[in-house]
């Protein structure tokens, strides 16, 4: 009997025992299963905040793009690829040669300078077979001719070392916002005040003290860093960012560029793989809700460019296999956005940098700030501020500006650089800054708005009445051209224009940068050569293209180069 009974026990004692076990892993399952669903939902949350193209997908792009063919168009197929008759490749035919030596007979120094020295000088190689899509470079690069050596400029002109002078709406890369005599007088001007020190680094020039509180001003924000580039300022805006907040993840905007440190450069052009980046959707409900919702994120980067073409990567005639349309800027709607952010942000404790280093002082005195009516938590200049020298500037929250924890001394946030405050660079960073604070200019950035976009309106007007199949869509001064119409050749109005007499970046027609000194006669002037271009290419034919099938056809190109060797090309 006290065995049964012991018997009893112990199988009563198993019993509770497997039901404990089976609660503990019922339990345990049930757990785990919850944070794989939470996970997943996260996962799910943040795939809807990324835009549907791949621009909006950085490691699929980078995957993808390793299996885009390489293959060229050249001889009798460079002239009727869009799928023309044999009598408009012909008529393009001539038309391409007799441009070719348009070219040639203008630039025939700088043509002899390119030629040696593509091998020598990366970036002249890199730009050279990127001006144009991939499949037509060596055949364009072998008969036309770009000019890319200057040896004076005046006005709103630039002159090659052939001598002749150009409009330029290359903008010196966005520096050049006020007319290069404006900047050779701020340069001059800073010989003179800072001649005397030389290259004195280390101890600052007195003017930086100026500059420093002129900044905080523009700006709005309490402490300032120099830095010697745009890319340097936004990288120690990112890292003061994350290193205040404790967080590792920052957010960036489909096709926004911000330099090119692969620390926010996680798609093309970077073969490290970057995994503290999200790159999502601009302008985008489940964006917002993803930075609600997320506690791992230390900042967002901002750059206002992008309302010109949210969800883009700036347009380059690089890309243009087809047509370019959809760009526009809607000020009010971008405006919204940027406020819904500020408020997100601001509850979430997140940083929000405002990446002004190409629009900075473009768009309003104040900056996109100013423009938008929008204030940030920390702000990177560039390009212009230095007066025609390299410069970058942070300004921020003094408690974000600060490099080291107070309760920790060997916590620190090291950013230094040999160049950054060179006496040259402060000097003529001043002499910038006392323009900028004259009435004259007041009056110019009143008006700023209007005008630009008076000019636009005028000459989409002209390109309409001649009935010419191009559009032009504008950011203030910053403008591209755009294509309404498919057709495989659009990239070849950067030539014309260049026979016209118009210089260009070299990302082509989609970016023109006017600097703020044109007068309305200069302007007019290059109305007329962008007409006189666009007619000429329009009379050549190079605008024809087939009715529909024009994507099948670049489809079918692609697939049957994916096929067939490159030594068979």
């Amino acid at each position: 009997m006290n065995r049964s009974g012991d018997l009893n026990l112990c199988t009563g004692g198993n019993n509770t025992l497997t039901t404990l076990l089976y609660f503990i892993g019922g339990t345990a399952l049930f757990a785990s299963s919850l944070f794989l669903l939470l996970k997943l939902y996260r996962r799910l949350q943040l795939s809807f905040a990324k835009h549907p193209t791949l621009q909006g997908h950085s490691k699929m792009l980078r995957m993808s793009s390793k299996w885009v063919p390489r293959y060229n168009i050249k001889g009798e197929q460079f002239f009727g690829c869009d799928g023309a008759p044999i009598e408009i490749s012909k008529i393009r035919r001539g038309a391409f040669f007799k441009l070719a030596e348009e070219l040639r007979v203008q630039n025939p120094h700088s043509s002899k300078l390119t030629k040696e020295l593509e091998n020598d000088i990366s970036d002249l190689d890199f730009t050279k077979r990127y001006r144009v899509p991939y499949q037509f470079a060596d055949f364009v690069n072998k008969h036309l001719a770009i000019n890319t050596f200057v040896d004076k400029s005046k006005h709103t002109q630039v002159r090659d070392v052939d001598g002749n002078w150009s409009d330029d709406l290359g903008g010196s890369y966005g520096v050049n916002v006020f007319g290069y005599d404006f900047y050779k007088d701020c340069m001059e001007e800073a010989q003179r005040a800072a001649g005397n020190m030389g290259p004195v680094l280390g101890p600052y020039h007195p003017l930086i003290a100026r500059n420093v509180s002129r900044l905080k001003k523009i700006s709005g924000l309490d402490e300032v860093s120099f830095h010697m580039s745009g890319t340097e300022a936004v990288m120690q805006a990112v890292r003061l960012a994350r290193y205040h907040t404790n967080k590792r993840r920052l957010v960036q905007f489909c096709g926004a560029y911000h330099g090119w440190w692969d620390g926010v450069q996680p798609g093309l052009g970077n073969n490290r793989k970057v995994q503290d980046v999200y790159t999502l959707s601009e302008d985008s409900d489940a964006t917002l809700r993803v930075l609600r919702q997320r506690d791992d994120i230390a900042c967002v980067l901002v750059n206002p460019l992008q309302a010109l073409h949210p969800n883009r990567n700036a347009p380059s005639d690089s890309t243009l296999l087809l047509a370019r349309k959809g760009f526009s800027f809607d000020k009010a709607r971008y405006t919204n956005w940027l406020r819904r952010l500020r408020e997100v942000c601001f509850d979430k404790g997140i940083i929000l940098i405002f990446d002004e280093v190409f629009v900075g002082f473009r768009l309003a005195k104040g900056g996109a700030q100013e423009f938008f009516g929008v204030k940030a938590d920390l702000v990177t200049y560039g390009k212009t501020l230095g007066g025609g020298y390299p410069v970058g500037v942070v300004c921020g929250r003094a408690d974000l500006m600060r490099r080291y924890k107070q309760d920790q001394p060997t916590n620190i946030c090291f950013a230094r650089g040999t160049f950054n405050s060179h006496p040259y660079v402060m000097a003529s960073m001043d002499a910038f800054l006392n323009r900028l604070d004259c009435n004259e200019m007041d009056l110019t950035y009143e008006n700023l708005e209007t005008q630009w976009n008076s000019r636009a309106e005028y000459l989409n007007a002209r390109l309409i009445e001649e009935n010419l199949p191009i559009r032009v869509v504008n950011m203030l001064s910053i403008w591209t051209i755009i294509f309404p119409r498919a057709g495989r050749y659009h990239w070849l109005l950067q030539y014309y224009l260049k026979s016209e007499g118009i210089t260009l970046g070299w990302v082509g027609t989609g970016k023109l940068l006017f600097s703020h000194n044109f007068s309305d006669e200069d302007f007019k002037r290059i109305a007329a050569k962008i007409i006189r271009a666009t007619r000429r290419m329009q009379e050549d034919n190079w605008f024809w293209a087939p009715s529909k099938g024009l994507g099948t056809l670049v489809a079918k190109e692609f697939t049957k180069a994916l096929w067939r060797p490159q030594s068979n090309q």
